[in-house]
């Protein structure tokens, strides 16, 4: 039993190593770390913060699910609200959601396991209902395309000040910012381009002001200035590591991020942002911005992303490692 101590002592010790310790929710306080008591919603894989219920986040199940939509009180973890969506299609691979400034949100049916098996993808969109109860809500579902072909993506950003859909693919070798039309039409193809290369990506979020775009994988996060559609230099972001990291969306206020993963009661945790100062606008955790360009890694401005990832593997290794052995020795 000594031994088996001594173990899960060490693992935590490789768990506080690996990420910052996350706010502690009281109950009482909107936008702090939550965990999500909903037993339906067993694989949240997006989050967008509410700008009409401050301390909502919605939320959404990942595949075989349904035209779901959930609203979860941040201050509880209970949900609130039930949103199903009539006028689409069956859902196939439900990965982001985002709110744009329009007050729709939008929610991005992008996925694809089997990478570019499906010619094209779809986004539905809906106005952020006024009052928080159970309710079906007609949506408006808009056909997606890329330029340079079918790809898997989990992520998409609407920008908070021009209205424009982004998505970031998702490919071990490093994916693509994709920018969609300056409105999206229903009728015919949606065509999304190319305009920046990003790291393996599971979400990503604008800051209110439009002037960030942070972006997710499962192990840590990278953050960029973001100006006239495109990546500026890019910056470390602080993220806390969970079980299957699956999304991010700042607080309403911009005063932090809110990253969430998948699972039975899963959790969101919080990261607050450093405050602004002389040296540029506030950052999640991060330093000034590298002078590596968009995608870079730069100079001095922390382990690239996948590097970063590599860690996050050899941290859970090294856990499931000590707990192997305490276990082992606990029954001799």
């Amino acid at each position: 039993m000594r031994s088996y101590r001594l173990t899960a002592f060490g693992a935590a010790a490789l768990l506080s190593f690996a990420a910052a310790a996350p706010a502690v929710a009281d109950g009482s306080e909107a936008d702090r770390s939550f965990t999500i008591e909903d037993p339906r919603i067993t694989e949240s894989s997006g989050l967008a913060a509410s700008r009409a219920h401050p301390g909502i986040y919605w939320t959404h199940n990942d595949s075989d699910d349904g035209p779901y939509v959930f609203a979860v009180d941040s201050r509880t973890g209970k949900t609130v609200a039930r949103i199903t969506m009539k006028g689409v299609g069956a859902p196939r691979d439900v990965e982001a959601i985002s709110l744009g400034p329009d007050g729709n949100l939008y929610v991005g049916d992008i996925g694809d396991n089997l990478n570019g098996s499906w010619d094209h993808v779809w986004i539905y969109r809906f106005p952020e209902p006024k009052e928080l109860r159970d309710a079906t809500v007609r949506a408006t579902q808009f056909d997606v395309t890329y330029a340079d072909g079918p790809r898997n993506a989990e992520a998409l950003m609407v920008h908070p000040k021009t209205g424009r859909v982004y998505i970031a693919s998702k490919n071990e070798d490093g994916g693509g910012l994709y920018e969609g039309p300056a409105k999206l039409t229903t009728g015919g193809n949606n065509v999304f381009r190319r305009v920046g290369e990003v790291p393996w990506v599971t979400d990503g979020a604008f800051s209110p002001d439009g002037k960030e775009l942070v972006l997710r994988s499962y192990f840590s996060a990278r953050g960029w200035a973001f100006a006239n559609g495109r990546l500026g230099k890019d910056y470390p972001v602080q993220a806390p590591l969970l079980p299957q990291a699956e999304s991010v969306t700042y607080t309403a206020d911009g005063s932090a991020l809110m990253y969430g993963s998948e699972g039975e009661q899963s959790s969101v945790e919080r990261v607050d942002l450093k405050k602004a100062g002389d040296d540029g606008p506030a950052r999640a955790g991060g330093t000034s911005p590298s002078s590596g360009g968009a995608g870079g890694s730069g100079d001095g401005s922390g382990v690239p992303v996948k590097g970063t990832t590599l860690t996050g593997v050899a941290v859970l290794a090294g856990i499931g490692l000590l707990l192997f052995l305490g276990r082992r020795r606990s029954r001799r």
